[in-house]
């Protein structure tokens, strides 16, 4: 028996379920991308799959549809890979592990992929459907969006006919995105050399964060366990000599990291000193970060005494000034909409390789010149401690169009589903509408979705009933745009 198979809407769960016992993180999107081909084959509809993995599936009208403006619904197909300490789930071979609980669908130990596979499964859903009405359809699925959205950038849209377009990549119901944030990532690459030494091998690991989304939950202040535990080793070297062996932290420049974990080399007899100045920072944390991150703690294990090669005295103060200099969080908020977060940044991934500091930002503005001055603030940063910069990923901002028939449409459909109003707004996110705004002129665009909470995390959850109303919704929408 599907684990899914008695909730509503059936078959968008059942393309849920298939979906996510495939792998397809970012990155690694081929057999997703196949399976949506061959989903294609088998219901004899136009297709198109390009080299970098994107799908594009047509379905013509159906009877009396037939002069109706197209609607492009899109999604991608690829999810973040985060995972619990412990999780065996190899994310480049195996499925998700889901299961019903109060209300929601997860997945154990895991991402569950909500973001954005909800979208892939509402589209093929539709494209299989006989029962609804509906315009062209032109269901546009792209990879790589959570790791700089090559695929929107590489996508060819030439044989598109519409000009409206539904982004099902949000995950608040009842509120309608007009208008995103642009971005930019920064990777930092910090010369280091190293001495081999003789010590205490202690393991540092600050954990229990909640993480999250680092544009759409960036507000909450929620702890970035890189930045964490830069306080700590400050605070640290203070009082004692001590040496970083290993450093590691964050998976993803888009996720806001939940565990950071150094191996560290110590005279043996600052061991106990060591230690209660680890549990002390623990305690300090705990009390500051009690509301956005009341799990929070910083465990210290002793490993015994070894020879290790440890940075040498130049380079472990390298590394801790740019922990502690380095910008991370919210940055302005916006002066025209109250409550929206202008710009921000978030070093989502450290790793101490053998030979430098390796770590990635990103940064996420409405405001291009300030993108652009945060970025510059960086890699001055970067470069005054000897480093070096690569940006990538850049990507505009979506802006608000003034005029939209869609908009209107929207509203009605809305409207005759749930018997209120619905909120258009913005979002400090990036969403790929931007980037295919510039692709389609005059494009038409709105981003929605169910509510999907804590994205990006192990915690992530689909609401069932959030999923079917806004299948109703969709359904609607698709009737009554004649």
């Amino acid at each position: 028996m599907r684990v899914l198979e008695n909730l509503q809407p059936q078959r968008v769960f059942y393309y849920f379920e298939e979906i996510a016992k495939i792998p397809h993180g970012s990155g690694n999107t081929k057999q997703i991308s196949d399976y949506l081909v061959g989903f294609a084959k088998e219901h004899n509809l136009e297709y198109y799959q390009d080299e970098l993995n994107n799908v594009i599936i047509i379905k013509e009208a159906t009877a009396g549809y037939e002069s109706a403006e197209p609607v492009i619904i899109q999604g991608h197909m690829d999810m973040v890979c985060e995972k619990e300490s412990g999780c065996t789930i190899d994310f480049e071979k195996d499925g998700l592990d889901l299961y019903v609980e109060d209300g929601f669908v997860k997945a154990k130990d895991t991402t569950l992929g909500g973001d954005d596979g909800i979208a892939v499964a509402y589209g093929l859903a539709l494209l299989e459907s006989t029962e609804y009405a509906h315009p062209r359809l032109e269901v546009v699925i792209t990879v790589d969006e959570e790791t700089g959205m090559n695929g929107a950038y590489g996508i060819d849209l030439s044989m598109l006919k519409g000009k409206k377009m539904l982004n099902i990549d949000s995950d608040e119901e009842g509120i309608f995105l007009t208008s995103c944030a642009g971005g930019t990532a920064v990777k930092a690459f910090i010369p280091v050399k190293r001495n081999t030494e003789s010590g205490a091998a202690l393991k540092v690991t600050v954990g229990g964060l909640f993480g999250g989304h680092s544009g759409a939950e960036i507000h909450k202040e929620h702890g970035n366990a890189d930045i964490l535990m830069g306080r700590v080793l400050n605070n640290l070297a203070k009082e004692l000599p001590f040496g970083i062996i290993t450093l590691a932290g964050g998976l993803k420049d888009n996720a806001i990291p939940r565990e950071c974990v150094a191996d560290l080399l110590v005279p043996e007899e600052c061991v106990a000193r060591a230690t209660e100045i680890i549990a002390e920072n623990s305690e300090m944390l705990k009390r500051e970060l009690f509301a956005s991150d009341p799990e929070v703690q910083v465990t210290c294990v002793n490993e015994g005494v070894k020879d290790a090669e440890i940075l040498d005295f130049v380079s472990l103060n390298k590394v801790l000034c740019y922990l502690r200099m380095v910008p991370n969080g919210v940055q302005h908020m916006s002066q025209a909409i109250q409550g929206l977060v202008e710009t921000s940044l978030n070093l989502g991934i450290m790793e101490l390789k053998e030979d430098a500091l390796v770590t990635e930002t990103s940064i996420r503005s409405s405001v291009g010149t300030r993108k652009a001055d945060l970025r510059d603030k960086l890699i001055n940063i970067i470069e005054l401690v000897g480093g070096e910069a690569e940006v990538i990923g850049d990507y505009p901002a979506w802006e608000y169009k003034a005029d939209s028939k869609l908009r209107e449409e929207i509203a009605v459909a809305y409207k005759n589903v749930y018997g209120t109003e619905p909120q258009f707004t913005a979002i400090h996110a990036g969403l790929e509408c931007g980037i295919l705004s510039e692709k389609i002129e005059g494009l038409d665009c709105v981003s929605f979705g169910p509510e999907n909470f804590d994205i990006h995390t192990p915690k992530e959850r689909l609401n069932i009933a959030s999923t079917e109303r806004v299948w109703n919704f969709l359904v609607e929408y698709l009737k009554q745009a004649k």
